[in-house]
């Protein structure tokens, strides 16, 4: 049966305050950045001219206004994004340092997203997307985590793929046992997951990626693409007892923060197998997947921001036919 969208993301929706200069009197400047990891997928799966759609809440405000004009601009479906007049939107200021580090200070006590409940979760329209994609951000707290765990069974029910990102972050965390929890719930869950390094440490004691990776599948079978992302050095795919593939990153330079990075690979995961399928990957599909992931995301560090800073397909194809 067609699906209505390819598509359907739930969770966070926020304003990425990145600094960008120092005013004449000696004020830094912050520039507002309209992000939130599962819009930022969706706006690089726009990109790649997939139909998507967001479920989650912003406050009925400036910012919110923001941020469902930037979705609405982006192509993606807002139907789903409540705007409360009671709660404000969720505010992400940060600094990145010459390292591309970042330090981030959120606003969000009792902020829109993590208000958001399962009363208001559009079943219908979750469980009629081909991929479901979510992160742990939206189940650090018991209203919207509740909410996560609804809408995730839905789209089981209807035959979507469940795509997990963990996104760990710990200062949004009461501690981080329950962070733990939630993530392996999350594990537990998904079909196609992507990790970062720091995360597959954290959640396996491992340093070595082929290890953490086998610890993984042996906990989590339902796990059939499993990428790990390493930052600068690049990524590895991880394919039931396949070989692993690794593919270095772009080292072009022009790199000024890595916003979105991740959630711009991720979207071009989830944009090869919403065209390849998921089934016998071969190294070669697997190597092409990562090197297409890679680019693009390397595209996204050379911008501010994420959801506006999101590469057309034929950016990232010229960049792999030029390297």
């Amino acid at each position: 049966m067609e699906k209505q969208f390819d598509v359907v993301a739930l969770g966070e929706l926020l304003i990425d305050f990145t600094k960008n200069g120092v005013s004449n009197q000696g004020n830094g400047l912050f520039e507002a950045c309209p992000g939130g990891a599962p819009c930022n997928v969706l706006a690089m799966l726009r990109k790649l001219n997939k139909s998507c759609a967001f479920v989650g809440k912003v406050g009925d405000d400036m910012f919110g206004s923001l941020l469902q004009h930037t979705i609405l601009e982006a192509g993606i479906n807002a139907e789903h994004l409540i705007m409360d007049p009671k709660i404000p939107t969720i505010l992400d200021f940060f600094k990145t340092f010459i390292n591309f580090f970042s330090v981030c200070s959120f606003y969000l006590n009792q902020g829109a997203y993590i208000m958001l409940t399962a009363d208001f979760l559009p079943l219908d329209t979750i469980a009629n997307a081909r991929i479901f994609h979510f992160g742990t951000l939206s189940m650090t707290h018991e209203g919207v985590r509740k909410a996560t765990e609804k809408a995730v069974a839905a789209a089981k029910e209807g035959g979507a793929l469940i795509s997990f990102d963990p996104n760990l972050r710990p200062p949004l965390w009461e501690n981080l046992e329950d962070a733990k929890e939630a993530i392996t719930w999350g594990l537990a869950q998904c079909d196609i997951l992507k990790i970062a390094d720091n995360e597959l440490e954290f959640m396996t004691g491992e340093t070595d990626f082929c290890k953490g990776a086998a610890i993984l599948h042996q906990r989590y079978p339902n796990i059939k693409v499993l990428n790990v992302t390493a930052g600068a050095d690049g990524s590895y795919s991880f394919y039931g007892e396949e070989e692993p593939v690794f593919v270095p990153s772009f080292k072009l330079g022009g790199t000024i923060e890595t916003t979105g990075a991740g959630d711009t690979f991720c979207a071009s995961v989830l944009n090869f197998v919403l065209e390849n399928g998921i089934a016998c990957l071969t190294p070669e599909e697997r190597e092409a997947m990562l090197r297409f992931a890679n680019a693009a995301a390397y595209i996204v560090t050379t911008r501010k921001g994420a959801i506006r800073a999101m590469p057309e397909r034929s950016e990232v194809e010229a960049l792999l036919a030029e390297n």
